[in-house]
Parts: C-alpha cells; structure tokens; sequence
C-alpha cells in the first residue's frame, strides 16, 4: 500500500454528474490525440504491415511523394469520432473503478488511498471497457490507411468498410477481427499509463507538498508524456500482432488463422526483432500525443469541476 506521503487522493463528486464530467473530459481529450497523432499512427502502420519502407523516415517520405501531404490524415474521420468516445471511456472507466476501489479501502483501512497494484487494476479495467470501442474503430482505421490509392481503393470510406468487412465473415469475424488481442493489448497498454501518471503526480505533489490541481499544467503534459513512452514500451508487441490480423486477408488470402498462429509466424519468419517494427515513429509519436492528452482531460477537469 502507498503511504499517505506519496499520495494526494482527491474525493470527487459522487453520482452521474462526475461520470458525465470524466467522460466529457475524456471526449475532449480524444479529439486532440487523434489531430496530433494522426500523421506518426499512418506511418507506424504502414511499417508494421509492410516490407516496402526500410525505415520511419523512408516511410513518411514516400508517403508525402507518392501520395501527397493529405495522405497522413488518411482514415481520420472514423478515430476523430471513435478515439474521442475510446479516451472517455478511458478516463470514465480509471475514474468509476479508482473510486471503487477508494470506497473499499475507506471501509476497511479508513484511508481511501490506492496501492499501484490498484491503479494498474483500475487502468486495465478501462483499457478492457474500452475494446469494445477501440477494436473495431482501429480495424477499420488500418484498413483505410493501408488500402492502394487512387482507382485501386478498396474502400470508399469508413462505412463501405464496414459493410464489406462484414460481408467476408460477419460482424464479429470481419470488423471485430483481432478482438482478443486487442484485450490483452488495452489491458496491459492502459494499466500501466495511468499507474506511470498517477504515480508521477503524485510524486511531484508529495515532493513539492502541494494539491495535485496545483501542478502546473506543463508538469501535467510532461508526466502524461512518459506514461505515453511506457503504454508503448509495455504493449507493443500486442500491437504488432494485432495490426497484421487487421490488415490480413480473407478467405485464400487470409496469412493468420489466430492470435497465437500469428505470434508463432512472426516470431518464425522475423525473430524478437519482428514485434518492434515501427516502435521508433511510435514512441516519437507517443510523447507529444499523451502529453496532449492528459494536458487537455486535465485542464478540462478544472475548468468543469
């Protein structure tokens, strides 16, 4: 268990008023990742799901040669509707279990202050909330990011996807495709952000003896920008394999019967090194994007409290 020295617990507003606050704040949030992440997400994905760049920068030039600037913004519409609903319930989900967990302990210790292990539970219970949103939102996204362009376009846009997706093996077979790596993904990617942010905060209040609503807003951006160097660190290769089921083919084409049929191939055809294809734009990407992204939920938070 943390000690009150490293800890400054807030006791929110109870009831749907705070939910609705967390998940507003959340939405807000969203919608400045995905207009700050947009263009290093095309590139990580084209470099996991294809040999034909030897690196990040190779990637990202022949992208803008071939297919212009607008092409890193390619699949936007479908995230900057979806990623806004996946970061609220993101934020929703850590903050209805955190002060779950905070009612327990107050019961049975008088101190609702949480232990890591529980903040790491109470992020990957949101990562897990969050699958349900975030698995299709980015099948889909992939799909339109790594489709030819021009004339050779398989799809018109997010809903032909969809539709066409679902007509190969149905709703959970085609646009839910990747489903289960997808939870192990979110539950480790999620539990160890907030635990790195939560535990940076609360660092800085106890060293510093201040409120945690005192920390500069830049001190909010830098720690939410670790914890966006840690999801990667921690989650990747989860990622790897979920982009390649997700970009996979149907029927004759299809190369990954599953999850494990995917690990096995990777590992038998690229070694250790195949799980880290595109970590350098991804970290490159993660710092300025979770940065953003607690910046805003927590500037948000303040100004609706």
């Amino acid at each position: 268990m943390v000690s009150k020295v490293d800890q400054e617990i807030e006791h929110p507003e109870s009831g749907s008023g705070r939910i609705a606050k967390d998940l507003f704040a959340g939405a807000v949030g969203g919608v400045a990742q995905v207009l700050l992440g947009q263009p290093f997400d095309i590139v990580k994905v084209r470099l996991q799901t294809t040999s034909q760049y030897s690196g990040a920068l190779n990637a990202a030039t022949s992208i803008y040669k071939n297919e212009g600037a607008l092409a890193f913004y390619k699949g936007t519409l479908t995230p900057l509707i979806g990623i806004g609903a996946c970061v609220s319930v993101q934020f929703g989900g850590f903050n209805f279990a955190r002060r779950y967990f905070e009612a327990q302990n107050t019961a049975k210790t008088g101190s609702g202050a949480l232990s890591y292990s529980q903040y790491y539970a109470a992020g990957a219970f949101a990562g897990i909330a969050n699958t349900v949103l975030s698995s299709p939102i980015e099948h889909i996204r992939i799909r339109l990011q790594t489709q030819p362009s021009g004339s050779a376009r398989l799809y018109n846009g997010p809903i032909d996807c969809v539709r066409k997706l679902s007509a190969h093996q149905g709703v959970l077979g085609g646009v839910y495709r990747g489903t289960a790596v997808t939870f192990l993904r979110e539950a480790q990617a999620y539990g160890v952000w907030f635990t790195t942010f939560e535990y940076l905060m609360n660092s800085d209040a106890a060293r510093n003896n201040i409120k945690r609503e005192d920390i500069s807003t830049l001190k909010v951006a830098a720690y939410g920008g670790l914890a966006g160097e840690m999801l990667w660190i921690s989650s990747y290769p989860f990622d790897v394999v979920k982009s390649k089921m997700q970009s996979d083919g149907f029927g004759k084409d299809q190369k990954y019967k599953s999850m494990r049929d995917c690990f096995a191939k990777v590992w038998a055809q690229e070694g250790a090194r195949g799980f880290w294809k595109g970590i350098g734009p991804t970290l490159l990407r993660a710092m300025p994007v979770s940065a953003g992204t607690f910046a805003t939920v927590e500037v948000t938070m303040r100004m609706i409290s």
